[in-house]
């Protein structure tokens, strides 16, 4: 019998490449996103359920769980997928957008996770993958929020995986480095206010070092296997790095103290 995936922001990037990925190996995919309306690609897929989730809609969020044990009977993997990355200036980021950050990133995988445990309560039986960043190891400039954001995704999913044991339940951590996805588009909220001119010079000096990070990322399929090789090692591996570069900053972050890395981090964006 296939196992199943349930996968949250699988409109693009990671998580649609993830989709489709897991369906080739011959899974069935339930494929939450915003507005499926708009999805035209995965509905064409066999074995794939593309159906609605936002993470900030609880009624989304358990329509979907219903909708996808409904439609294959079991949900075998949650995929924790969804989120986006608020970058900027603290001092010009209204606090709506705060707490988008985290409601989406934080809450938006507590509250789903919570949705899919009473089904994985009762099988004794299923796996929780939170896609991080090694964002949440490592931190750059003008990322307070998101890396804040994504600090919480690890320290919550390896506090989780304790009490998971309980029911049979193994939670994994997936760590993607710089990745060619839309994320600089429609996956990005920027903030800054040129009035506070105090910070400009640093905010240039900050995007021009971010820009390049990016040209130089993984495709999304480097991540879609790291997710599968999660989800079918049988292993209780807790952390897996996706793409060189995240396995490269990984070790140096381990092998060095703070001040040396973050003179790194000063150095590698010219602000020494």
């Amino acid at each position: 019998m296939s196992k199943t995936i349930l996968i949250t922001g699988a409109s693009s990037g990671i998580g649609k490449v993830t989709a489709k990925y897991f369906q080739e190996k011959g899974w069935n995919v339930v494929a939450t996103m915003r507005s499926p309306e708009k999805e035209a690609e995965l509905n064409q897929l066999d074995n794939v359920l593309v159906t609605r989730l936002d993470v900030q809609d609880s009624a989304s969020i358990t329509s979907a769980v219903k909708e996808g044990i409904a439609k294959f009977g079991k949900i075998d993997v949650l995929l924790n997928n969804a989120g986006y990355g608020a970058y900027g200036v603290l001092e010009a980021t209204p606090i709506e957008k705060i707490k988008r950050q985290f409601d989406v990133n934080v809450i938006g995988i507590l509250e789903t996770t919570k949705a899919v445990l009473p089904h994985f309560r009762s099988n004794k039986d299923g796996m929780i993958i939170n896609v991080s960043s090694i964002g949440g190891k490592t931190t750059f400039p003008l990322g307070t929020l998101y890396h804040g954001s994504k600090f919480a995704v690890e320290g919550l999913s390896e506090a989780l995986s304790f009490e998971m044991e309980a029911i049979g339940v193994r939670v994994k951590i997936v760590e993607p480095g710089a990745i060619k996805t839309d994320f600089g588009g429609r996956s990005l909220d920027f903030n800054n206010d040129e009035s506070l001119t105090e910070y400009q010079e640093f905010v240039g000096k900050v995007l021009s070092g971010l820009g390049s990070l990016e040209a130089i990322g993984s495709d999304p399929v480097v991540v879609a296997e790291v997710i599968y090789q999660a989800a079918t090692d049988g292993t209780d591996q807790l952390r897996y790095t996706a793409g060189a570069d995240a396995e490269q900053i990984a070790a140096y972050r381990k092998s060095v103290d703070d001040n040396t890395f973050i003179d790194g981090i000063k150095a590698r964006f010219g602000l020494k």
